[in-house]
């Protein structure tokens, strides 16, 4: 209770600062907006004006205009930057209460497999269920699903967009619990920060772009890197146990031209470096990534407008495991593993004409994904015995329609949306043998294929500032290659493939609230969902475990957030309470009633930020999350913590400012994981930031 009694007193450091900041009068805030809106480009940005005096526009790259369509669902708009120097995107959604990465730990001391990002209690594995897009092309890794958050902190991000529930049929398979959707934004002219850390930690970033011949050019970076902390809770570690340092960094470069009236062309290359350790030998870990893209957008408003997309996606994964004694005053290596992947994809949407307007989607999209895994593992002296090979392919190609009418701002406005999916497994395959020796298995997994439907209905009432909605949907997930196909070993647990896994299908609806007046924004979402199928890891014995479809997770729950502006500031509260349970029968009926592993019942955060465009600013957010079980039997509980992050900023000239920021303020021990055997693995202690950033 002191914590947080001085945690809400810190809130409020940020807001005498940026008192010394003036308002802006409203003639003059109005004059901003819109000139804010003509230079975001049209119909193809998003203008969101939160309050009076303050202006977000988050550039749709790669987009038609956004659809009033989600409307019909909770979702909230994040707006960049706003953490200060060194922060990160992960964490940034964080503050988004429901919003559930598989660990409290992010980019810098996770291991990179167990990022996977869900909502609403849809919990399982570390694969991700809400479909997480840049720019409207799908992010999850292709052989295992998890996400690359690190790959996104060198991009100059416009805002990010988070939809709850299933995604509508226009968004493809995979987005059971929600779509994080990323959008980047044209860089126009020159921008530099660099920033110094606790545990020699650095941080450098740059961003610069503007016109070239009929068009438009970015470029962005980011480098990061630290000696990391030790990840081992204090009074645990052994002889064995060491600082997990970490070194990270992005380039991304973004063209667009124009293609004659209201079209253009738009190509995005980037690629990413991510070294990790784990804080002991033998846990080192490489990530690497390239992407393309190039989309031709024809969107003349009033008139027919379509979309073409094609992109790759290239993943070159790298991690060795070990095995610490008892004491953990020893320790040696216990697998390496190498995952290529690669990731294909296309897309077609068209909008007709229909009398002014464009309340028609229609279009067809496809996604192949193939990978494996080469693993050498019983390792004897430090030589490895034994090698295994398993992969496999998977494509979906699907066709959907979606029609909206009515008035997002007045009146009602109802949509109604549908797709059909033809999903195909291409033979899968499991190959080990000794290393100096014979086969010791030799597996073809026989290719399977089927059909899937989804979609949505629903309506919003909106009159003056209230707003009412309600939304029915349908979706589903293919099981990654990862679930199906590699079998993997954390310290004594075994977790076994399974071939056999079916699609996961997702029944789900909600009813909602909403208060817009400009100064006070409040909206509150009940929501009821029904995942079967789910896939999850589920225990056999002791220390043995293998990936099965359970029969259900039920998962219930009401979200609330709270925005308020108070002078120069705004305070903003989410808070989300999920009841989930599993409903499980057969070799699983022990798991029947309980909650799923690392779903918690409570989350939320309070945060204050400035909004004066004064010189100086600042930020302050106390994060909440509740106890969580590490296992699906719920005997290893991680207990709740509440943060504090903090920040403040001063800009020397109109090109020139200064950060401070703080994470975990507080210090907190955050568990972020925990062993069979009890050792805790904490998240990110407490680290302070120090920094410049230059713009032209």
């Amino acid at each position: 209770m002191i914590r947080l009694l001085a945690g809400v007193a810190a809130l409020a450091l940020p807001a005498a600062a940026m008192a010394q900041g003036g308002a802006v009068d409203e003639a003059t805030a109005v004059a901003i907006d819109q000139a804010a809106a003509e230079e975001a480009g049209g119909c193809c940005s998003f203008w969101v004006p939160r309050i009076p005096t303050e202006i977000i526009v988050v550039r749709a790259s790669g987009a038609l205009q956004p659809a009033d369509s989600d409307t019909v669902q909770a979702s909230s708009l994040i707006a960049y930057p706003e953490q200060g120097l060194g922060a990160r995107i992960e964490n940034r959604l964080r503050d988004e209460a429901g919003l559930v990465q598989f660990r409290r730990s992010d980019g810098r001391s996770a291991h990179p497999t167990s990022q996977g990002v869900t909502l609403r209690g849809l919990g399982g594995n570390a694969s991700a269920r809400a479909l997480v897009t840049l720019d409207g092309v799908p992010q999850a890794d292709p052989f295992g699903g998890w996400v690359a958050w690190s790959a996104y902190d060198a991009i100059n991000l416009g805002g990010v967009i988070v939809t709850r529930g299933g995604g509508s049929g226009v968004d493809g398979p995979g987005a059971l619990a929600g779509t994080v959707g990323l959008y980047s934004e044209m860089t126009d002219g020159a921008e530099a920060s660099l920033a110094y850390g606790s545990r020699d930690s650095w941080d450098a970033s740059a961003s610069m772009g503007g016109e070239i011949g009929n068009g438009q050019i970015a470029l962005d970076g980011r480098y990061s890197r630290g000696d990391g902390f030790v990840p081992v809770a204090k009074g645990q570690r052994g002889s064995v146990d060491r600082a997990a340092p970490y070194e990270q960094g992005g380039l991304g470069l973004r063209l667009r031209f124009d293609a004659g009236d209201d079209s253009r062309i738009e190509a995005a290359l980037r690629g990413f470096s991510d070294r990790r350790d784990r804080g002991t030998d033998f846990t080192s870990s490489q990530f690497d990534g390239i992407d393309a893209s190039l989309r031709f957008v024809h969107d003349p408003a009033g008139e027919t407008q379509w979309l073409a997309l094609g992109y790759v996606q290239l993943r070159d994964f790298e991690s060795g495991f070990a095995s610490v004694a008892a004491g953990r005053n020893s320790v040696a290596p216990a697998l390496f593993q190498r995952v290529p992947a690669t990731g294909l994809g296309a897309r077609f949407e068209l909008r007709p004409a229909i009398g002014g307007a464009n309340p028609l989607r229609v279009g067809a999209d496809w996604r192949r994904t193939t990978g494996r895994t080469e693993e050498d593992f019983f390792f004897t002296a430090g030589v490895p015995g034994r090698h295994r090979i398993a992969g496999g392919s998977s494509d979906t190609l699907g066709a959907f329609a979606e029609w909206t009418s009515g008035d997002a701002d007045d009146g009602f406005l109802w949509t109604l949306s549908g797709r059909v999916d033809r999903w195909w497994l291409g033979q899968g395959y499991r190959l080990e043998r000794n290393i100096a020796g014979p086969v010791i298995t030799d597996l073809r997994f026989a290719a399977r294929q089927g059909w899937e439907g989804s979609g949505r209905a629903g309506v919003r009432w909106t009159s003056d500032a209230l707003s009412l909605r309600a939304a029915g949907y349908r979706g589903w997930r293919l099981p990654t290659l990862n679930e199906l196909y590699r079998p993997f070993r954390v310290g004594a647990e075994v977790t076994t493939a399974n071939e056999m896994l079916k699609p996961e299908r997702l029944w789900g609806g909600e009813v909602g609230v909403d208060w817009d007046n400009g100064d006070t924004k409040l909206s509150a979402t009940l929501f009821a969902n029904h995942l079967t199928n789910a896939i999850a890891n589920v225990t056999l014995a002791p220390n043995l475990n293998q990936r099965q479809n359970l029969d259900a997770i039920d998962s219930k729950g009401v979200e609330v957030s709270a925005e308020q502006r108070i002078g120069p500031a705004t305070l903003r509260a989410t808070y989300a309470f999920t009841d989930a349970k599993v409903d499980a029968s057969g070799g699983a009926a022990t798991l029947d009633g309980r909650r799923p592993a690392q779903i918690a019942k409570h989350g939320g955060s309070v945060s204050l930020r400035s909004n004066a465009r004064g010189p100086f600013g600042g930020f302050a957010t106390l994060r909440y999350v509740g106890s969580q079980n590490e296992d699906d039997l719920g005997l290893l509980e991680l207990g709740d913590a509440l943060t504090l992050d903090a920040g403040l900023s001063w800009k020397l000239a109109k090109a020139i400012s200064i950060e401070a920021r703080g994470e975990n303020l507080f210090d907190e021990l955050v568990p972020a994981a925990i062993s069979s055997t009890g050792i805790v693995e904490r998240a990110t202690p407490r680290t302070l930031w120090v920094g410049a950033r230059v713009s032209f």
